[in-house]
C-alpha cells in the first residue's frame, strides 16, 4: 500500500493550517491547491521547510494545477468565502455553493475514490453540494463542524471546572451554528457526567458559548477561526487512515437514523477507512430529540435553498 496523499483545496487560514498540522502528524503527502498563483506556492515551500525542525519528511506540494491532486485518498475543502464581523453563516450560501460545486467537480474527475471533508460554511449545506455534485457513496461525503464544536464546549468546560482538557469526552448533535445541540448528560470528565458537576445554569451557559463559539472568534479577529477547525479536520483524518474506528461527531448522512429521512446533519460517526463506517444512534429523551429536530429542520430549509441555486 502506498504512501497516503492529502489534497487541501484552499491555501487560506484553516486550508494551511490543515495541511500543516496533517504534515506534523504525519498523515502522508500534502497537496495544497488554490486559484491564487503563488500562495499554496509558497506556503507549502515554507511548510516543508519547516519539517527538518519538526520531524516529518512528507513532500508537500504547493498549486494550482489540478493534475497534482490525482487519486488522493482524502479531499479537504476548505474554499470559500469567510465570514465577516456580523454575516451569518448563511449569508455566505449562495456565493459558497458555487464555489464548492466548482471545486466538487474537479474532485470527482481527479480524485475518484477520495473520501471528501468538507469545511466550508455554511457546512451542512455545503457538504449537500458536495454530495450531490461528486456522486459519491453518502459515507464517502462528509462535513468537520462537530469535532471542533465538541472541542469548544470541552474547552469552555475545563476551563470552568479547572480541570484538564484531555479528560473531557463531549457529544454534540444537529446542525452547525447557532442551534447546536450539545448533550450535558453524555458529556463527562474522566466518565463523569458534567451534570454532576456543574449546576444546570453553568451548563446552560456554556453551552450558550460554545453555539456562539465562531462568532467569538471573528469578533475578536475579524475572519474565521483556524487552528480549532484544521485540528477537527486532521483528527477526522487520521482516523480514516488509520482506520482507527474513532467514535468523532462530525455532519454525516442519516436516512433512518434518528428519523432524519435523508440529510447531512451532525452526529456521532464511527471514521474509518471507508469514511463514516457507522452513525452511532444515542437514546435521547424528549427534551434532545426536540431540540435536535429543530436543528434537523433549519438544515432542510437551508438544502431547499441550495437546490434553487445549482
Amino acid at each position: 500500500m502506498g504512501v497516503n496523499k492529502i489534497t487541501v483545496v484552499g491555501a487560506g487560514n484553516v486550508g494551511a493550517t490543515t495541511a500543516h498540522i496533517a504534515a506534523t502528524r504525519k498523515l502522508g503527502d500534502i497537496v495544497l491547491i488554490d486559484i491564487v498563483k503563488g500562495l499554496a506556492e509558497g506556503k507549502a515551500l515554507d511548510m516543508a521547510e519547516a519539517g527538518p525542525v519538526q520531524g516529518y519528511s512528507c513532500k508537500i506540494t504547493g498549486t494550482t494545477d489540478w493534475a497534482q491532486a490525482q487519486d488522493s485518498s482524502i479531499v479537504v475543502i476548505t474554499s470559500g468565502l469567510a465570514r465577516k464581523p456580523g454575516m451569518s453563516r448563511d449569508d455566505l450560501l449562495a456565493k459558497n455553493v458555487q464555489i464548492v460545486k466548482d471545486v466538487s467537480e474537479k474532485v470527482a474527475r481527479y480524485c475518484p475514490k477520495a473520501i471528501v471533508i468538507v469545511v466550508s460554511n455554511p457546512l451542512d449545506a455545503m457538504v449537500y453540494v458536495a454530495s450531490k455534485v461528486t456522486r459519491f457513496a453518502k459515507s464517502r461525503v462528509m462535513g468537520m463542524a462537530g469535532a471542533l464544536d465538541v472541542a469548544r464546549f470541552c474547552h469552555f468546560v475545563a476551563t470552568e471546572l479547572n480541570v484538564s482538557s484531555e479528560d473531557i469526552r463531549g457529544i454534540l448533535m444537529g446542525g452547525h451554528g447557532d442551534d447546536m445541540v450539545p448533550l450535558p448528560r453524555f458529556t463527562t470528565v474522566a466518565g463523569i457526567p458534567i451534570t454532576e458537576l456543574l449546576p444546570k445554569e453553568t451548563i446552560a451557559r456554556l453551552i450558550e458559548r460554545a453555539r456562539k463559539g465562531g462568532i467569538e472568534i471573528v469578533d475578536l479577529l475579524g475572519s474565521s477561526a483556524y487552528y480549532a477547525p484544521a485540528a477537527g479536520v486532521v483528527k477526522m483524518a487520521e482516523a480514516i487512515t488509520s482506520d482507527s474506528c474513532s467514535v468523532i461527531p462530525c455532519c454525516a448522512y442519516c436516512q433512518k437514523e434518528y428519523n432524519v429521512g435523508g440529510y447531512f446533519v451532525g452526529v456521532p460517526a464511527v471514521l474509518g477507512k471507508t469514511g463514516v463506517e457507522k452513525i452511532v444512534e444515542l437514546n435521547l429523551n424528549a427534551d434532545e430529540c426536540k431540540e435536535l429536530d429543530v436543528s434537523v429542520s433549519h438544515v432542510k430549509d437551508l438544502v431547499a435553498k441550495v437546490d434553487k441555486l445549482l
